[in-house]
């Protein structure tokens, strides 16, 4: 009767981390769709298999970890990757400032887009879902020092990515105001006569 008291307690616990397996996978792939798909196959796999589970402490890792296993196989079956410049932003704010934010969303998005795999895992999982380098080393299966190494890789391209970006349309402005020639006083048109 225990058991079953606890198993029911369990499936509860997974499906109360899909909002948060479903922001991971999503900052995975970036497509709302096979998010949700993945977020799915996950959770399916971890109900049907939670008898497995050794330590109960250890059921946050451990789905993550088959959400992991589901996002790698489906890495291996594809070949195309996900356009985000063709994503769309909700607007909630002023037109303005949801503007400003959409560009800063859309540019991390590029960014985290442009990274690796294995680092855009590794950061979702630190920086956007909180995650400790010794959960995400045992989500990932790789050691802790991996863990270490490849975010502080993935944050230096993300850095220098940023900086990039920010950079260019400065770069254009300037471009484009060294283009425009400087307004001179009325020019003089000489015209002649056929007459004279």
């Amino acid at each position: 009767m225990a058991t079953w008291f606890a198993q029911r307690r369990l499936r509860q616990q997974v499906c109360d981390l899909r909002p948060q397996m479903y922001r991971m996978a999503y900052a995975w792939c970036h497509d709302a769709a096979l998010a949700d798909d993945l977020v799915q196959e996950a959770m399916m796999k971890a109900l049907t298999r939670l008898k497995s589970l050794q330590d109960e402490n250890a059921l946050k890792s451990w789905v993550f970890r088959i959400m992991t296993n589901c996002y790698r196989d489906w890495g291996r079956r594809q070949k195309d990757t996900v356009d985000v410049d063709n994503m769309e932003l909700a607007c909630e704010d002023c037109p303005e400032q949801q503007t400003e934010r959409n560009r800063r969303v859309a540019d991390v998005h590029q960014a985290m887009a442009r990274l690796s795999s294995d680092h855009r895992q590794v950061v979702s999982l630190v920086d956007l879902e909180g995650f400790a380098y010794a959960e995400v080393s045992e989500v990932l299966d790789v050691p802790i020092g991996t863990v270490m190494s490849r975010l502080s890789r993935a944050r230096a391209q993300l850095k220098k990515q940023l900086l990039e970006q920010q950079q260019a349309p400065q770069d254009a402005a300037a471009t484009e105001s060294a283009a425009e020639p400087a307004e001179e006083g009325p020019q003089l048109r000489v015209v002649r006569s056929q007459n004279g």
